[in-house]
């Protein structure tokens, strides 16, 4: 029989369960064959002509603690996020974001070592999936801002800030934070980059999530947002070539005014499906438990 706590740990997809089988296995690898570390792991010095590393990077981990909380992360992130957006578009969620992230490390890396002329960062390896899950945190806050999470009491819109903030803070305190802090930087910004601008919606046929909700300014508290606002306005233009009011892409008539189904209805309804993906799944967990218990008072008169 099963009980509402075994429950929970129960339903993960099939999908999120391959995805942690490879996290696994390519950790078994690297530690019963650490010659393969050079060639999966991203070492900015060898990563040209190893191009692959910007892919292969971000499917293993190169510690035990590692691997497990990837794992048990992918898995609880997945069991929400994959039946709102589907198998196809959370696994190309995942291959863009992991790539994009290890780039923007290879890069930063390289400026690094220019600016600073220390090797280490040349030769640093730079793995794990934390760049990923840093990108799926930003997908929990776009489907259920508002839902409070358990035990923290912390609403679901401001982990992907808290992660960042308490990865800075830690970052004062232990040596290797070079090698986990950009990635989670990175990731965080990609994840929300994609959702913003590039996830297609194939109800209204359009790309990204322009609601004011999800604007990058909401990562900050209220009164910093007259400061990052400005800002964000300029890389929005870079990435997009054009402003809001020309952007017919991103969901925005040529008069500025948004088009049907890119508003915040859309943001509404978007909200609404995740909160009924998580009630659904919870309502699941209940049920399972509550059916075990009619079927063995069933049995129980049955033998009367």
């Amino acid at each position: 029989m099963s009980s509402p706590g075994t429950s929970m740990f129960t339903n993960f997809t099939k999908l999120c369960k391959g995805l942690a089988l490879v996290l696994v296995v390519g950790h078994l690898v690297v530690q019963f064959i650490p010659a393969t570390v050079p060639y999966l792991a991203l070492i900015p010095a060898r990563t040209i002509p190893f191009a692959w590393n910007l892919i292969t990077s971000g499917y293993f981990e190169l510690s035990v603690y590692g691997v497990v909380f990837s794992t048990v992360s992918l898995l609880f992130m997945g069991k929400f996020l994959e039946p709102v957006w589907g198998s196809k578009e959370f696994l190309k969620f995942i291959f863009v974001v992991n790539f994009l992230t290890y780039l923007c490390v290879f890069v930063t890396a390289i400026a690094l070592y220019y600016i600073t002329r220390l090797e280490i960062y040349l030769y640093m390896p730079f793995a794990g999936f934390h760049g990923v899950l840093a990108g799926l945190l930003v997908g929990i806050k776009q489907i259920i801002p508002d839902q409070e999470i358990l035990l923290l009491k912390i609403k679901a819109k401001w982990l992907p800030s808290i992660m960042i903030i308490l990865s800075i803070a830690s970052s004062f305190f232990t040596l290797d934070s070079a090698a986990y802090l950009p990635t989670l930087i990175f990731g965080t910004y990609m994840g929300w980059l994609y959702l913003r601008y590039l996830q297609r919606r194939p109800e209204t046929k359009l790309r990204g999530d322009p609601s004011d909700d999800f604007a990058f300014s909401t990562f900050f508290p209220e009164f910093l947002r007259p400061v990052i606002e400005p800002i964000a306005l300029i890389f929005h233009r870079m990435l997009c070539g054009r402003s809001n009011a020309t952007s017919e892409d991103h969901g925005y008539s040529t008069s500025g005014a948004p088009l049907p189904g890119s508003d915040s209805a859309e943001a509404s309804r978007r909200r609404e499906r995740g909160a009924r993906a998580l009630e659904e799944r919870l309502g699941t967990e209940r049920l399972v438990p509550a059916r075990n218990k009619d079927e063995l008072q069933s049995d129980a008169l049955d033998s009367v």
